[in-house]
């Protein structure tokens, strides 16, 4: 064979290959922790790594993440159709997606999420009416985790406008007021960093909300009703298969519902937003 034909015969194969990748279709996964992580961008995209190749498979095609670590991108994102698929923790910002900017629904995490009440070990609280009075601690009043205790607390009659509240601006903030004895009840997410290390840090839960749809998934415009269902197809059969059991254990869930639209859009009313 003379050379050159050998030459295009090694060479075509790699051009073929990079033209394939370029004509490969890219889309953004933004995801966002709230105040309850902690994660830089680049832990971030480590951890979301595998949910993005996941995604990948799904779109036939390339899926980047964008960390949102900031309130006001993820938002800014979502109004503006920036992203083709948002995560996040803090449940609001997907549900307003979807009611304010053409979102659609995708999934959400499980399990579900909770307000949990937390008083310390020795506290003499035994349930919740016995907080009434009493000094409390919360994240930052414009937080989810905030608004989402204020409403359960509200269902259960305790206004929080009439208690003596002190607001915080991260959880980790609320363990420390408790501990140190700066404040007798408080209110965590249950899938915060504090809500895993109670017993450690002397606390214990003194209620449990109701539980709401934690960490939902919406979709942006420019995905096809056809690649929402592969996508959702994906996220359902991921616990199925030691691959995506890793995926999930890494995401710190145990698979994906993808039944739990109305209660995502529903939350917004119960929480006043």
């Amino acid at each position: 064979m003379p050379l050159h034909t050998r030459l295009i015969a090694l060479v075509l194969p790699l051009l073929m290959a990079g033209a394939a990748r370029a004509a490969e279709p890219e889309y953004t996964l933004a995801v966002s922790e709230g105040t309850s992580g902690g994660l830089d961008h680049a832990r971030a995209t480590a951890k979301y790594a595998g949910l993005a190749e996941a995604l990948g498979r799904a779109l036939k095609g390339k899926v980047t993440v964008v960390f949102a670590r900031e309130f006001a991108l993820l938002a800014d994102g979502l109004k503006a159709k920036r992203f083709d698929l948002a995560l996040a923790r803090p449940s609001d910002y997907p549900a307003r997606a979807m009611r304010d900017n053409g979102y659609r629904f995708v999934a959400s995490a499980k399990p579900e999420g909770q307000c949990l009440i937390v008083t310390r070990k020795d506290s003499t609280l035994q349930n919740l009416e016995e907080a009434k009075g009493k000094r409390w601690v919360l994240p930052e009043q414009v937080s989810y985790m905030s608004r989402f205790c204020n409403a359960e607390l509200r269902d259960r009659g305790i206004p929080l406008k009439a208690e003596k509240v002190q607001f915080v601006r991260e959880q980790g903030a609320v363990q420390f007021y408790l501990e140190h004895k700066l404040a007798d009840v408080g209110g965590v997410a249950s899938y915060s960093g504090v809500a895993r290390s109670l017993d450690k840090a002397g606390l214990r839960v003194l209620h449990r909300s109701v539980m709401q749809p934690y960490s939902p998934m919406v979709a942006g415009p420019r995905l096809t009703a056809e690649q929402l269902q592969a996508v959702q197809a994906e996220l359902r059969a991921m616990d199925q298969a030691d691959a995506g059991r890793g995926v999930l254990k890494t995401l710190g869930i145990q698979g994906f519902d993808t039944g739990t639209g109305p209660r995502v859009l529903s939350l917004l009313e119960w929480l006043g937003s």
